[in-house]
């Protein structure tokens, strides 16, 4: 007869596998959709500082890796008041949710846009020929 697993009353299981994962993923979807529309919304057109302005800081707003960051850490901050994502209120956790959300954020940027999923090939026109809406390009040396 197989025995029975003992309960341990000092183990306390808040999530299972899926639901973090879910957190995660709505996580990173929020911070997408904030970034996304905070760095390429007309809506903010009129209030969206220009790249040149504030000391530089207008850049920030012209940057899905830089803007994305922010907004991980703004998610992070919130997060005790939504039922999508919830954080520990830790500067390391503010760390990892900026550094989560520019990454995924810049990189869903780079291939989704507003006509779909965009394909570059490389032999085509060179990166300084291409053209952007955004700042000069701000991750080259």
């Amino acid at each position: 007869m197989p025995r029975r697993a003992r309960y341990d009353p000092g183990i306390i299981i808040t999530h299972s596998a899926t639901a973090t994962r879910m957190q995660l993923l709505y996580f990173i979807l929020a911070a997408y959709g904030m970034t996304f529309m905070l760095v390429y919304g007309s809506i903010f057109n009129h209030i969206r500082p220009r790249c040149g302005t504030y000391c530089g800081l207008g850049k920030l707003f012209h940057c899905t890796l830089c803007m994305g960051f922010w907004v991980g850490v703004f998610l992070w901050g919130v997060s005790p008041y939504t039922e999508l994502f919830n954080f520990d209120y830790t500067i390391v956790n503010a760390f990892i949710c900026g550094c989560i959300s520019a990454g995924t954020s810049y990189f869903l940027s780079a291939i989704v846009d507003d006509e779909g999923i965009s394909v570059i090939h490389k032999g085509g026109k060179d990166n300084a020929e291409m053209e952007t809406t955004a700042c000069p390009p701000m991750l080259q040396g």
